[in-house]
């Protein structure tokens, strides 16, 4: 069996403002630093060997704190960074509304057939984070691995492992400095603990859910 947990960085200045991310690369904001602290922590409890991250700086900001704290090697990995959102990037969400309805109505009531002028389509991303994790089962049986990702790689994981069609990405929370636990075996994947962030208190926010 591996335990996988997964992890949304801490919020950066971006998600403060509601703006399109991609692979654009915003820092944590200052509350985003603070989830990390308190988010390392809850990891640690956890016990993971070895922690992944995308190699954006809001990712690789949240994994260095929990790394650093359980004492556990840390590696980067293109396959778990965020979607390109091509000219989304950079927006906030009411100016992509205004500059792409058509396209925005597509990627909360279709997201499967979203495709970013400039940049990826989910497929893309599902094919990538599936290869990934097909890895970390060859690599890490019998582990407990850390991963910190964004939210579009980390709604497919969810996809993938339990079998669902990219129909049902928005079925998931995933807030900033969440975790969920899947339990990766022979005979099923079991999503254990979906989006905890208990552990932040007051400096839990709501993600936007257009982001």
């Amino acid at each position: 069996m591996l335990k996988l947990v997964v992890i949304r960085h801490a919020e950066s200045e971006w998600n403060l403002e509601g703006r399109y991310q991609g692979l654009l690369d915003p820092p944590l904001s200052k509350r985003g630093r603070n989830q990390a602290l308190l988010l390392a922590k809850e990891i640690g409890k956890l016990n993971p060997s070895v922690v992944y991250s995308s190699p954006l700086r809001r990712t690789l900001q949240t994994a260095e704190e929990i790394a650093s704290y359980a004492g556990i090697p840390l590696y980067t990995d293109k396959r778990i960074t965020e979607i390109d959102h091509g000219k989304w990037s950079g927006l906030l969400v009411e100016e992509v509304k205004e500059k792409f309805p058509t396209e925005f109505k597509r990627w909360i009531n279709e997201p499967h057939k979203a495709n970013f002028e400039g940049g990826e389509d989910l497929r893309t991303v599902y094919e990538r984070v599936k290869d990934f994790l097909d890895s970390l089962k060859r690599k890490h049986t019998g582990e407990t691995v850390a991963v910190v990702s964004h939210t579009v790689p980390i709604r497919c994981m969810y996809c993938y492992v339990l079998g669902l069609e990219l129909t049902k990405f928005w079925s998931f929370g995933c807030d900033n400095a969440s975790y969920s636990v899947i339990l990766i075996e022979e005979e099923r994947n079991v999503l254990q603990k979906l989006n905890i962030t208990c552990h932040l208190g007051d400096l839990y926010v709501e993600t936007h859910k257009a982001l």
